[in-house]
């Protein structure tokens, strides 16, 4: 009877649980826009339920005659409990087939109907031969052994598919792991995502503004964010960035926008996640509880009691830190740099007017050689500076 409990609820079961939920919490994220009503530990004895309850019956009942062949009575109902589970996440795939997901959650779900459907046909083709055919030995050996391939391939897809998170499944571990994103904003592709662009200079910034206009500059940001880092309290810094990327995609982008706030929502948000945030029981319910996963305000409130703790605790130790004035210095030298070369080189230069020499310039400009002479003019302007 061990076989029994091993394909029903231990395998076929348990392979069909993961894609059904995962199957019903797309459907919740993408076509209800809203976070799932029941948690996954709920769903879980829910679904496995009437394989246990099978799987139980036929270990108490015992319906196998002296050619472990089991009635007729027995292998209908189990075969059918098969095609309802199939069935079912056939059903709940149609719903979400509209959806242009950014990864591959719709494909893995074809791919397991397929694989689920291709086993279940081999199972019930064997069953059948081995029962109407009980006086053929050949026959007998080659049906149970087709059977326990099926069931192995179902197994074999249990663990080679992926089963973890659908909005995790870009960042798997298994045969995704090449591409290598650092955020889900690089996954997503959200522009400027992780990385430091020439845009976003320092010398843009006023130091003397408020500090929410100065977390807006990335590279004040990521100052910031290494200091709050050092002090075991970074995890305000890093869900106000990752809400900043979710602000630049655009509000018609609902796809984008679901992925990036479920995201935030599974760091940030949950009790007992990875960096959960210090916010109100009534912002992080309002949160949990929104209609509307891709609504702009959605972590407004949040951004707003964040705010007011860094500017309470860590924005006043910022300013006498290192990391301020690393980078103050930084800024200072950048400014210096750009003033230096518009000193030299006019404050209009410009690179297509600098290759223009002689009687061919129309503007009858001189223009710095290369060597000596630019060598002299900058020593002549750090001189006069």
């Amino acid at each position: 009877m061990f076989p029994v409990w091993f394909e029903g609820p231990l395998g076929f079961g348990l392979l069909m649980y993961c894609r059904i939920v995962q199957a019903f919490h797309l459907y919740y994220l993408f076509v209800k826009r809203r976070l799932p009503p029941v948690k996954s530990y709920f769903l879980l004895p829910l679904t496995l339920l009437p394989w246990i309850g099978a799987a139980a019956s036929i270990h108490i009942k015992k319906p196998l005659n002296d050619m472990c062949h089991m009635k007729s009575q027995w292998a209908i109902p189990v075969t059918c409990l098969h095609a309802v589970y199939v069935a079912a996440l056939v059903g709940i795939t149609r719903a979400i087939q509209h959806i242009d997901f950014r990864f591959h959650e719709f494909k893995d779900l074809l791919l397991v109907i397929l694989v689920s459907t291709f086993s279940i046909g081999i199972w019930v083709a064997s069953y059948i031969t081995n029962e109407v055919h009980e006086d053929i030995q050949w026959l007998q050996v080659a049906s149970r052994f087709l059977m326990l391939v099926a069931s192995s391939i179902l197994v074999l897809s249990f663990f080679s598919i992926s089963t973890s998170h659908p909005l995790l499944a870009q960042m798997s571990l298994r045969r995704r792991q090449t591409q290598g994103f650092e955020s889900m904003g690089r996954a997503l592709g959200i522009p400027d995502s992780g990385s430091l662009v020439p845009e976003a200079t320092t010398m843009d910034i006023d130091l003397n503004s408020p500090l929410d206009n100065l977390l807006l500059n990335k590279r004040f940001r990521q100052s910031f964010m290494a200091f709050a880092d050092s002090c075991l309290a970074g995890e305000s810094v890093h869900f106000y960035d990752e809400v900043h990327e979710l602000s630049k995609i655009p509000i018609g982008d609902t796809v984008r926008r679901i992925y990036m706030a479920r995201h935030i929502i599974e760091k940030y948000i949950l009790s007992g996640s990875a960096m959960e945030v210090n916010i109100s029981h009534r912002t992080r319910q309002e949160i949990l509880a929104t209609l509307d996963l891709a609504h702009p305000d959605l972590f407004k409130h949040a951004i707003t009691e964040l705010m007011q703790l860094i500017k309470m605790n860590l924005a006043k130790d910022f300013w006498s830190s290192i990391f301020f004035v690393k980078f103050k210095e930084e800024t200072q030298t950048q400014s210096y740099g750009n003033e230096l070369i518009e000193r030299v080189l006019g404050c209009d230069y410009s690179p297509r007017l600098s290759s223009v020499h002689g009687a061919d310039d129309p503007f009858h400009q001189e223009h710095p050689h290369k060597g000596s002479s630019l060598k002299y003019d900058i020593n002549d302007a750090d001189q006069n500076s």
